[in-house]
C-alpha cells in the first residue's frame, strides 16, 4: 500500500479523495494554483504545493509541474480525480515512466477509449451496439454536409476527443450546420487540443444510462449497476440517480455485462464508466467510456455500500478486487444534485464571486461532497461545480423527498447557484413519475422556471414562513423598547389576533395570525384556510427556518430587508412584501411595474475571456446573429444580438477579460 498520494486536482473531488486517504492511513499531498491557496482542499491535505497561476494550462494541465510536486512531497502515486489530466494518456505514461503509480487505467486503455474512432471500432468488434454515424471525423463543412445527408437529420456533432458533453451540438437542419460545426470545433480545440468532429444520428428523447465498472490487474471485471443521468443542460448532468426506473433486472444484467465485456476487451483496470443512450424501445447504444472516476459516483457508493476511491487505490497498488459480481447488491435508492455556480434564468451562464455565507445541509441519509466554504472565491478559470448533495432512501420517493428537504436547507450567498433549480426539477410531476429524457429541461422549463405554476399550498407555506420571521423581528424590537413605553405614552399590545397582507406578485394573501404566549405554537389563517404551526425559537437574522406545518416538518431559506423577504422552498423562489391592513390600503395604489427604455448597449452576460468578435463597426445585424464568443469556466459561449440593429462601436477585442454587465458593444440609435 502507498504511504503518500498526490492528488492532481482541486475542489470537491480533492476533498473527497483526501477523506478516503485519511481513513486508510495514507498521507495526502495536493497541488494548487495562485487563486486556490485558501481553498478547503488545501487545508485538508497533509501537504500542498503551489504549481502556478490560475490559468489551468499553467497549473493543473501541466504534467511536468505535477510530477515534480509528487516527488518533492515524497509520493509514490498520483490520483488524477476527474477533469484536467484524468483522461490524458500522455500524463499517465509520463507518471509511470518516472516511477509513479497512476491511479487509473493503463495509458494504452486511456488512449484507446479516449479516441472516438478507436473506441467505436472496439465496441463494434466486441458486439456492443453503436449509434449510426460516420466512422471517421469530418474535416470540412462539405464533408459534414455529405455526412448529414447520408445519416439524415437530426444529427449530433460530437468532438473526437474529451468527454463531459463539451463541444457537442444538435443540428436539426442544414441551415444550422455551418455555425454549429464551427462552434463545436472551436470549443473542443480549446478544451482538448483536438478539433476533429464526428457526425452521428441524434436519437430523439433518449435516456442517458451509464454503467459503473471496476476492474483489477488479474482479469476480474465487475459492474456496480446503472446510473440514470438524463437530466442535463448543455450536455452537462444536473441530477443523477441509481437505480433507473427504466431498467429492469434482465436489462441491467445485459447492459452491465456488455460494459464489462468492453472494459475487458480494452485491457482496462480501475474505475470506469461506460455510457449508453436508451431509446423508447429499450434499445441501448454505446456512447463513450469515461476512463476515470465519475462526478456522480456518490450515488453508486450509497446503494452499494462501497468506497470507489478505496477500490481505485487498492487496484492500483496491485490488489485483486475484494468482491465478485455475485457479491454486488443494490440497497435502496440514491439521487444526487450537482450544485453549480450558474444562473438558470440566463441560460445557465456561469457566475463568479466570493462566497459570503455558506451552510451545507445536514441530516440522516444525506451526503454533501463540497469544495467550498465561506470565503471561497469562484473564478472564471475552473468548472462551475461547487458541491454535490446526495440522498439515500429505501425507495425512489423516499430519496427524492430527503434530497428536496436537504436542498431547502442549502444556503449559499455571494454567487448565484442552481440550488433552487435542482429542487424544482425534483418537485416536477414528470420527474416524480420517472418520465425522463435528455430533453427534460427543454420540455418542462423555460428561463430556469418550471412551466407548471407552484401550488397555492406551497405559496401559503412560504408566506407563513416569511411572515413569522417578520413578526418575530417586530417582536424583538418591541421588547427592546419596553422600558421606554411609559415615557412615550405607549403600551404593550393586547391583540390576540394580528392581521397582515402579504404580497408575492402577482399573488396577494390575507393572513390572520393568532398570537401564542410561548411564541412557538401558532394558528395562522391564509385566505380563510387555517394551519397549525410549531416553530423553533428564531431570530430575525436567521437564514434557515424549520417549521412544522400541520404535523409535517418543512425547511425554508430566507433573505430579507425591511418588509421584503425572499423565500426559497422546494424549488420555488418568491419575494414577499408584508404590510399591515392600513399600510396595504395605501401601498397597493402605488404598486405598478416600471417600464424601462431599451438600452443601446450590449452588456456582458457573465465574466470571462473574449475569444472572438464576429462583427465590425457599421455592421447591420439581425436578432439572434452571433456578435462574439467568450470562454468562462471551461465553456465556450456565443453572445447573440438581442434585436435588429447597426453596430456603432465595439469596446472589446479577442483575448480581453470582461466582467458581468461590462459594456461590450453599442448599437446605433
Amino acid at each position: 500500500m502507498f504511504e503518500k498520494i498526490l492528488i492532481a486536482n482541486r475542489g470537491e473531488i480533492a476533498v473527497r479523495i483526501i477523506k478516503t486517504c485519511n481513513r486508510l492511513g495514507i498521507k495526502s499531498a495536493v497541488v494548487y494554483s495562485e487563486v486556490d491557496f485558501r481553498a478547503p482542499y488545501v487545508k485538508a491535505a497533509d501537504s500542498s504545493c503551489l504549481i502556478g497561476p490560475a490559468r489551468a494550462q499553467d497549473s493543473f494541465l501541466n504534467p511536468e509541474k505535477i510530477i515534480r510536486a509528487a516527488f518533492a512531497h515524497g509520493c509514490q502515486a498520483v490520483h488524477p480525480g476527474y477533469g484536467f489530466l484524468s483522461e490524458n494518456a500522455n500524463f499517465a505514461r509520463m507518471a509511470e515512466e518516472e516511477g509513479l503509480v497512476f491511479i487509473g487505467p493503463p495509458p494504452e486503455a486511456i488512449a484507446l477509449l479516449g479516441d472516438k474512432t478507436a473506441s467505436k471500432t472496439l465496441a463494434i468488434n466486441t458486439g456492443v451496439p453503436v449509434v449510426p454515424g460516420k466512422g471517421n471525423p469530418v474535416e470540412t463543412l462539405e464533408e459534414a454536409i455529405d455526412a448529414c445527408h447520408e445519416i439524415g437529420f437530426p444529427v449530433l456533432l460530437k468532438p473526437a476527443a474529451g468527454g463531459g458533453g463539451r463541444g457537442m451540438r444538435i443540428v436539426m437542419n442544414i441551415d444550422e450546420l455551418p455555425e454549429a460545426l464551427e462552434a463545436c470545433k472551436v470549443e473542443t480545440l480549446k478544451s482538448f487540443g483536438d478539433d476533429r468532429v464526428f457526425v452521428e444520428k441524434f436519437i430523439v428523447r433518449p435516456r442517458h444510462i451509464e454503467i459503473q465498472i471496476m476492474a483489477d490487474r488479474f482479469g476480474n471485471v465487475i459492474h456496480l449497476g446503472e446510473r440514470e443521468c438524463s437530466i442535463q443542460r448543455r450536455y452537462q448532468k444536473i441530477i443523477e440517480e441509481t437505480p433507473s426506473v427504466a431498467i429492469d433486472e434482465a436489462l441491467r444484467q445485459k447492459i452491465g455485462q456488455t460494459a464489462c465485456d468492453l472494459a475487458r476487451a480494452a485491457g482496462y483496470t480501475g474505475a470506469g464508466t461506460v455510457e449508453f443512450i436508451l431509446d423508447n424501445e429499450k434499445n441501448f447504444y454505446f456512447l463513450e467510456m469515461n476512463t476515470r472516476l465519475q462526478v456522480e459516483h456518490p450515488v453508486t457508493e450509497m446503494v452499494c455500500g462501497l468506497d470507489l476511491v478505496e477500490l481505485q487505490i487498492r487496484v492500483a497498488a496491485g490488489e485483486p478486487l475484494p468482491l465478485k459480481q455475485e457479491d454486488v447488491s443494490i440497497n435502496g435508492w440514491s439521487i444526487e444534485a450537482r450544485i453549480c455556480a450558474e444562473d438558470p434564468s440566463r441560460g445557465f451562464l456561469p457566475t463568479t464571486g466570493m462566497i459570503t455565507r455558506y451552510a451545507a445541509p445536514q441530516g440522516r441519509n444525506v451526503r454533501v461532497d463540497s469544495g467550498v466554504d465561506a470565503g471561497s472565491a469562484v473564478t472564471i478559470h475552473y468548472d462551475s461545480l461547487l458541491a454535490k448533495v446526495a440522498a439515500w432512501g429505501a425507495d425512489r420517493e423516499d430519496a427524492r423527498k430527503t434530497l428536496i428537504k436537504a436542498l431547502n436547507g442549502y444556503h449559499i450567498e455571494g454567487v448565484i447557484t442552481n440550488v433552487d433549480f435542482a429542487n424544482s426539477i425534483l418537485a416536477h410531476p414528470a420527474f416524480v413519475s420517472g418520465a425522463l429524457s435528455t430533453d427534460f429541461i427543454n420540455e418542462h422549463f423555460e428561463d430556469g422556471k418550471s412551466k407548471i405554476p407552484p401550488s397555492k399550498e406551497n405559496l401559503h407555506y412560504m408566506a407563513m414562513a416569511a411572515l413569522l420571521v417578520y413578526h418575530s423581528r417586530r417582536n424583538q424590537v418591541r421588547n427592546s423598547l419596553k422600558h421606554m413605553l411609559p415615557s412615550v405614552g405607549g403600551g404593550e399590545t393586547s391583540q390576540s389576533i394580528i392581521e397582515y397582507v402579504v404580497r408575492a406578485a402577482p399573488d396577494v394573501f390575507k393572513i390572520a395570525l393568532k398570537v401564542s404566549k410561548d411564541l412557538r405554537t401558532w394558528n395562522i389563517s391564509v385566505d380563510g384556510k387555517t394551519y397549525q404551526i410549531v416553530a423553533p425559537d428564531f431570530e430575525y437574522y436567521r437564514r434557515r427556518l424549520k417549521l412544522q406545518i400541520d404535523g409535517v416538518s418543512h425547511l425554508f431559506r430566507l433573505q430579507y430587508q425591511e418588509n421584503h423577504i425572499r423565500a426559497f422552498f422546494s424549488g420555488i423562489v418568491r419575494t414577499f412584501e408584508i404590510y399591515t391592513p392600513l399600510e396595504w390600503s395605501v401601498a397597493h395604489f402605488m404598486l405598478s411595474e416600471v417600464k424601462t427604455s431599451q438600452e443601446n448597449v450590449l452588456r456582458c452576460p457573465m465574466p470571462g475571456l473574449i475569444t472572438a468578435v464576429s462583427v465590425e463597426e457599421g455592421t447591420m445585424v439581425r436578432k439572434g446573429q452571433e456578435l462574439l464568443r467568450m470562454e468562462s469556466m471551461k465553456m465556450e459561449s456565443s453572445v447573440a444580438a438581442p434585436r435588429d440593429a447597426e453596430i456603432e462601436k465595439i469596446m472589446i477585442k479577442p483575448g480581453q477579460a470582461v466582467e458581468t454587465d461590462e459594456a461590450l458593444m453599442k448599437f446605433k440609435d
